[in-house]
């Protein structure tokens, strides 16, 4: 879904970027209250992550492919306001270095693909949760619910972006019926990936899943003919190096994932456009789309320039993707999560002298 330069006038184009910006600028203040020495890395893992798992386009329909979103996948794991940043932060490059998503356009991507998904999947996840029995189960089922609707929601923002300040003459209706019609479709697939993934995080470290944290029920006991809450037991303690090496796993089980998935596998992708290139196409709100301003990189489109092997091409693209994704999220994350420790939160109180 990204949206290219042409689609949206200049005026809400803009708009869109400073909406942008500041979900942004409020999701660096709460990212670090998300984010932790265990989950920065891993925020920057998923950030990569979704990156190659947007390179899989899936067929949905006659002539039409869809791919991951990521706002659910990424809010589940490491909370809303880290996962706006996660989505960002692979939209902007897949926009500089991959000419994938107009750079006008930025504003509108982050806010649909970004804001949008977020918010809502992470809305319903958590308002599920309150209702649904605390199991894993549970913690699944309402990522699955949360993603697949994340998605049409994202299709109903941009047909209301469109409506103000589309450059096409299309109507309205027109465009919704078709965009949440397919996007429906895609959103099945983004909710078995997302659910997929979480499940497979809950089953080795459910601990870094920020969706299922407090999730566990206290134990309790019968006391005069009454239940009452037991003494919560103290959490066994874990060797440090232990946590450690586990965490490293974890991560570099999750880079060589994303970059099997962006180098190989991604390969093997549908090659029909998304749902949002083919409403465009067949409704014609595309008439007026531009060239990219970075249609010369050496990868854009996800080839390496100059290497006429498309396998090879390819896939050497999407490992650049990641590793250039994973290095600049972690970056980001790693600063954010110094600024929590360096703030208020962190500054030791005076012991009183008896």
């Amino acid at each position: 879904m990204h949206v290219p330069d042409g689609f949206i006038d200049a005026p809400v184009s803009i708009a869109a970027g400073v909406a942008a910006a500041g979900a942004v600028a409020i999701s660096l203040r709460g990212a670090r209250r998300e984010l932790d020495e265990r989950t920065a890395p891993l925020a920057g893992l998923v950030a990569a992550f979704i990156f190659a798992v947007q390179m899989l386009n899936f067929p949905v329909a006659a002539g039409t492919s869809g791919h991951l979103l990521g706002g659910a996948l990424a809010a589940i794991l490491v909370g809303p306001y880290t996962g706006v940043l996660c989505v960002s932060v692979v939209l902007l490059m897949q926009g500089i270095l991959f000419a994938d998503g107009g750079l006008t356009a930025l504003g509108v991507n982050v806010s649909v693909m970004g804001v949008v998904t977020v918010v809502v999947a992470y809305a319903i996840f958590r308002g599920l949760l309150k209702v649904l029995p605390p199991t894993r189960r549970s913690v699944t089922a309402a990522a699955f619910t949360g993603a697949l609707l994340s998605v049409p929601a994202a299709a109903t923002a941009f047909t209301a972006i469109y409506a103000v300040g589309g450059t096409t003459d299309v109507p309205v209706g027109k465009v919704f019926t078709a965009m949440v019609g397919v996007h429906v479709l895609i959103g099945i697939g983004e909710a078995a990936i997302t659910a997929a993934t979480v499940g497979a995080v809950l089953a080795v470290r459910p601990d870094l899943v920020h969706g299922a944290r407090g999730l566990t029920v206290p134990l309790k006991l019968r006391v005069a003919g009454e239940l009452v809450d037991a003494p919560a037991a103290a959490p066994a303690a874990v060797p440090a190096p232990a946590a450690a090496r586990s965490n490293r796993t974890v991560w570099a089980t999750g880079l060589v994932t994303a970059l099997v998935l962006a180098g190989f596998v991604s390969f093997y992708a549908s090659a029909s456009p998304d749902g949002l290139e083919k409403v465009a196409a067949d409704k014609g709100i595309d008439q007026k789309v531009e060239e990219h301003a970075a249609a010369g990189s050496p990868l854009a489109d996800y080839s390496v320039k100059d290497i006429t092997d498309a396998r090879l091409s390819g896939g050497l693209a999407g490992v650049i993707g990641v590793g250039v994704t994973v290095v600049v999220g972690t970056g980001i994350f790693w600063t954010v999560r110094r600024r929590r420790a360096q703030g208020p939160a962190a500054t030791p109180t005076a012991t009183p002298v008896a």
